[in-house]
């Protein structure tokens, strides 16, 4: 193995984000951290020993937005591959992206997060490129299926 690469990341690390709608607009983070760091996502990151996914969701996204939520259903399950310039890995996350259920907070960017955005669906498509792959898709699908609720 390359000394540059960090042995800990070589095997697969469970991750989770949080997929939450609260009046209309979906909750996203600017990423301060690799990977895709200045990028929008998700609130998220690794599931500690002995946690739950649902604990671990519920965690981050206070920790990283000072939001409290109730972890709902899994939405999707991703594979977070990185690999560097010739092919080595560098990285690999089983990233568990679950609903997440908005109980208080307005959202304000700690931890591993550079800023807290509430976008709506205009929004959401402007941003473009700078929303990591799988969280536009699933945002998408989360703002449709949170308006017909209404």
């Amino acid at each position: 193995m390359p000394e540059d690469v960090d042995a800990s990341m070589i095997h697969p690390m469970p991750a989770v984000a949080a997929a939450l709608v609260h009046q209309g607009k979906v909750l996203m983070v600017r990423r301060a951290r690799p990977p895709n760091a200045g990028r929008l996502a998700f609130p998220g990151g690794k599931v500690e020993p002995g946690e739950t996914v649902a604990e671990a969701v519920e965690r981050e996204l206070t920790e990283e937005t000072g939001i409290r939520g109730r972890a709902g259903e899994v939405f999707e399950v991703l594979d977070m591959i990185e690999r560097d310039e010739r092919g080595r890995l560098l990285s690999h996350f089983v990233l568990v992206i679950l609903e997440l259920h908005w109980r208080s907070g307005r959202g304000v960017a700690a931890s591993d997060a550079q800023e807290v955005l509430w976008l709506d669906h205009a929004a959401l498509m402007a941003a473009g490129d700078e929303v990591c792959e799988g969280a536009k898709r699933i945002a998408i699908s989360r703002l449709w299926a949170h308006t017909r609720e209404e």
